[in-house]
């Protein structure tokens, strides 16, 4: 009688399957990487349809649109973190866009406001993407296709 054959993978086959699933991985984690970039751009644009509605209420309340700068969460004025959201998403934690508003080029403060999503995170497509109370929308990306869609 002959002890039970041993029978397990051969050098050649585990390196057959690592090849596959490296293959598998380079299409699936760019396509992935796409997907969570339009799902962030999704949030920053609703940050700023949404910040855009906040100015709108502030300037039928005192007959002007409010300014602010926001860099790394740091709002100038301070009062405008007070009065508006200045990020997207449900906390800073989250967030994945730092929002300002500045005047329309050359249009007063009174007449126009440009709201700008900042992404906190590298978004070399989009970049910061831009829109205006008067409703022109922009970025300043590599493809601006993918902005507003």
């Amino acid at each position: 009688m002959h002890p039970p054959a041993h029978r397990g993978f051969t050098l050649v086959e585990l390196m057959a399957v690592v090849a596959i699933v490296g293959i598998l991985a380079a299409i699936a984690y760019p396509i992935y990487t796409d997907s969570v970039f339009k799902g962030r751009r999704a949030e920053g644009r609703t940050a700023i349809a949404e910040l855009l509605q906040q100015q709108e209420r502030y300037m039928t309340q005192r007959n002007t649109y409010l300014a602010f700068t926001n860099t790394a969460g740091t709002t100038v004025p301070a009062s405008a973190a007070s009065t508006f959201k200045v990020y997207s998403g449900s906390s800073t934690a989250n967030a994945y866009y730092w929002l300002s508003a500045t005047t329309c080029t050359g249009l007063a403060i009174t007449e126009c406001v440009l709201v700008q999503a900042t992404p906190i995170r590298a978004d070399p497509q989009a970049n910061v993407l831009t829109m205006t109370s008067t409703g022109e929308k922009s970025c300043n990306g590599s493809t601006p296709s993918v902005c507003w869609k």
